[in-house]
């Protein structure tokens, strides 16, 4: 779903957001190129394995239509969005991990990404 920018608002993500925000999470996975896991988890897997505190939902009329979550995260070569979403916030590629798994019958790489605190020297 495509929205106004100007109409969508962010939130902190609470436990009543599980449904669309796992939602959206298996949406993305059945692209093929988000992850390597091919079901999102249940809410209390998806609890446990992302911070609280770095968890928002972005809402349009209300609806939970995008969520962000903090989390190690790899990135597969060819989801070209996901690479030029995080190069515009300031992230740069520090590393391939060639061929390190298995995903949909053929091996992957994944890029390990960075972006460093301008506040620590």
């Amino acid at each position: 779903m495509l929205t106004d920018a100007r109409a969508v608002t962010v939130r902190p993500m609470v436990g009543a957001d599980a449904e669309p925000v796992l939602a959206i999470y298996q949406a993305g996975l059945d692209t093929g190129q988000a992850s390597f896991e091919t079901t999102a988890p249940d809410w209390d897997r998806f609890d446990a394995t992302h911070l609280p505190e770095h968890r928002h939902v972005a809402l349009a009329a209300g609806e939970v239509v995008g969520w962000v979550a903090v989390s190690a995260v790899s990135i597969f070569p060819d989801n070209t969005a996901s690479l030029a979403l995080h190069a515009a916030c300031g992230f740069r590629t520090i590393g391939v991990r060639e061929r390190i798994a298995r995903h949909h019958d053929r091996w992957r790489d994944t890029l390990l990404l960075e972006r460093r605190s301008p506040t620590i020297t």
